[in-house]
């Protein structure tokens, strides 16, 4: 019984060098996914190497030695081709001699019978499978060769048995340490070790390799055969066999051959970096240095220290680069989340730094100079090179080793710490759709009806515990992740005017405004609402780093075509002003709560909130006030004109529904 399953071949493009004195193409197209019809030999070569073949028939009735040796032919480039052979001789002694020398797959009898080609073709199944592994393989391998040839053309590379023994060196290995690879096989890499290596980062490396058989990264100061210092970026790497037992080590290397120095460098990677830890460092006496000694030697001294700074680093982090600040100043940079996940006393850390650079000496063409350091530290996002740089200044001053950052003290560590909970708090939020929006009533105060929603951010954590937007925005705006809370904003508010009949009001601020994306995200959501959009006001919250007012009247254009209300938030505070006012022609003002609360009995308030009552009829602009939380406040505003009220004396923001 022939099984229901599809042959394998019919996935296969087949070769078939015909003689055209039987008819079966039906049946072998019926099996082969594609088959390529020669009709000679050299049509079949030109054929083979126009199409990628799977497999070949061959047959022949009475010349059949030419058109085997086309197997041959076609096996040097494919040496697992697989081969049939089609013949009205089978029984010939001869013919099948010789397919058999030329290690033929199958023979068929001529005129094919269906039902024993299929049946032979399946029993080919397997053979056919191995070959194909064999040849997935053998494309890996030459993938991997490739690969390897690049890594070698780029890294300094060995090798090394389980006794430290060298068993490989690359063509880079042998030009940088000067040595020829007869030089160094078989020895240890004791030959390429700098004497004023230091012994701990050795017995850490060798413990990190060989106990705990995990990768070692670090820095590296090692000495060429003329005697000269080079500095290599090193990750050594045990290799381990199916039982997890090692087998060798394996070295790469990158040679530092140059430090950063260019300060537009040093600012990109701090305004780059979101919450960072900036370590700033100055070589004590560095202006008696340039005194004392010539141009040149203070430059080789300057380097060079950059060079080997890095490997006087403690081991319980490696920073990655030096930026070279010049005139002997020097910074390192770290995300400062990473290292505080090391559980890392940082002062202790840093002055074990600055005790290691003491102890270690400079050699300039043979001339040993020692170094000592002052350094200075500061965290956070915004103007740590200034703290940093204010405290360097406190610690050469007191002559102090480590200090801390004048306007970074242990409070503001706590505060980094607390900044940083709340930044996870908000991803997790947004990855669980937990940035949700609550809705506040806003109240006609002639009617007493409710005529407009204010839709208002919110965060829920893990534990169900609900988070005002003070709690958390404002550090979101120092992340990457603000943006993606307006978007979810957005996409809660739009959902919502779908569900209710009133106006909806939704918070913009004029940064959020100046972003193109926020831009077209708005966009995209106003064609889709587009029966709705003429319930929506945005209103807009000045931000004193507004960049381009230009765009910002252009999308109140854009958007009052299509009937969208404008409003002005925290009117009588902040940034906004009169003048401002005529460049957006907003719609409605809503008085800055600061004012309303404190309005029954603060002269100040009553005169600033009449003055913009008054400018708002004059203007025929719509005026809201918020924190209305009592009806004696209420009913202040409603005598003063003031069309519209908002506050917990009407209702608490909540949630609507579920969307």
């Amino acid at each position: 019984m022939i099984s229901s399953k599809k042959i394998f071949t019919q996935r296969l493009t087949l070769l078939l060098l015909k003689e055209s004195i039987h008819d079966y193409d039906d049946l072998l197209m019926e099996n082969f996914g594609s088959v390529v019809v020669a009709y000679n030999i050299e049509d079949a070569k030109k054929k083979f190497e126009k199409h990628y073949i799977d497999m070949v028939m061959i047959e022949f009735h009475e010349k059949y030695q030419p058109k085997l040796e086309l197997i041959d032919y076609f096996r040097k480039t494919r040496p697992f081709l697989m081969a049939l052979v089609l013949s009205d001789s089978i029984q010939d002694s001869k013919v099948l001699q010789k397919s058999l020398d030329h290690w033929v797959d199958g023979i068929f009898q001529v005129p094919l019978d269906e039902k024993v080609f299929k049946e032979k073709l399946h029993l080919l199944e397997d053979r056919y499978l191995t070959v194909e592994e064999y040849e997935s393989n053998r494309e890996n391998l030459n993938l991997l060769k490739q690969y390897q040839e690049v890594t070698d053309s780029s890294s300094i590379i060995s090798k090394t048995d389980l006794s430290g023994k060298i068993t490989y060196v690359n063509d880079n290995f042998c030009k940088i340490s000067g040595y020829t690879k007869d030089e160094l096989l078989g020895k240890s890499h004791n030959v390429i070790r700098h004497p004023d290596s230091r012994k701990e980062v050795f017995d850490e490396m060798w413990y990190t390799i060989k106990t705990k058989k995990k990768p070692w990264n670090g820095i590296l100061r090692n000495k060429s055969k003329s005697g000269n210092s080079y500095y290599v970026k090193s990750t050594i790497t045990p290799i381990l066999d199916t039982r997890g037992e090692i087998v060798e080590f394996i070295a790469l290397r990158q040679n530092i051959s140059s430090i950063v120095s260019d300060k537009q460098h040093f600012n990109d990677k701090i305004e780059s970096s979101a919450l960072s830890l900036l370590v700033l460092m100055q070589i004590d006496g560095f202006d008696m240095l340039e005194k004392f000694y010539n141009l040149t030697i203070v430059d080789k001294i300057e380097k060079t220290f950059a060079f080997q700074l890095l490997t006087y680093l403690p081991p319980q982090y490696k920073f990655e680069n030096v930026y070279n600040l010049e005139n002997g100043k020097y910074a390192l940079i770290a995300n400062l989340d990473d290292f505080m996940s090391k559980n890392i006393v940082l002062e202790d850390y840093l002055k074990a730094f600055t005790e290691n650079v003491k102890k270690a000496t400079l050699d300039i063409d043979g001339i040993e100079y020692d170094i000592s350091i002052t350094l200075s530290y500061a965290m956070g996002r915004h103007m740590i090179y200034e703290d940093a740089k204010a405290g360097l200044s406190e610690a050469i001053e007191k002559n102090l080793i480590v200090c801390n950052s004048n306007d970074f003290s242990i409070k503001h560590q706590m505060e980094a710490k607390k900044n940083l909970d709340v930044i996870k708090m908000v991803k997790v939020a947004l990855d669980n759709y937990n940035i949700v929006s609550y809705f506040q009533p806003i109240i006609n105060n002639k009617t007493g009806e409710i005529e407009k929603y204010e839709s208002l951010v919110r965060l829920v954590d893990e534990k169900g515990k609900i988070f005002t937007p003070h709690q958390f925005l404002s550090i979101s705006k120092k992340g990457i992740y603000y943006n993606r809370i307006t978007h979810r904003v957005l996409e809660n508010s739009f959902k919502m005017l779908k569900s209710i009949k009133t106006k909806l009001s939704i918070n913009l601020s004029v940064r959020d405004i100046e972003r193109e994306d926020t831009r077209d995200y708005i966009y995209e959501l106003l064609d889709q609402y587009s029966e709705d959009t003429h319930r929506l006001i945005f209103e807009l919250l000045e931000d004193e780093t507004t960049k381009d007012f230009e765009i910002v009247k252009e999308f109140i254009k854009e958007i009052k075509k299509q009937g969208i209300c404008i409003a002005i938030d925290d009117f009588g505070a902040g940034y906004s002003n009169f003048e401002r006012l005529l460049e957006f022609e907003p719609d409605i003002l809503k008085i800055d709560g600061s004012l309303i609360k404190n309005i029954i009995n603060d002269n100040y308030s009553q005169n600033v909130v009449e003055t913009i009552v008054s400018f708002a009829k004059k203007q025929d602009i719509i005026t809201i006030a918020e924190f209305v939380e009592t009806k004696e406040i209420f009913e202040y505003l409603s005598d003063l004109g003031v069309d519209y009220s908002q506050g917990y004396y009407f209702g608490k923001p909540e949630e609507l529904l579920n969307i």
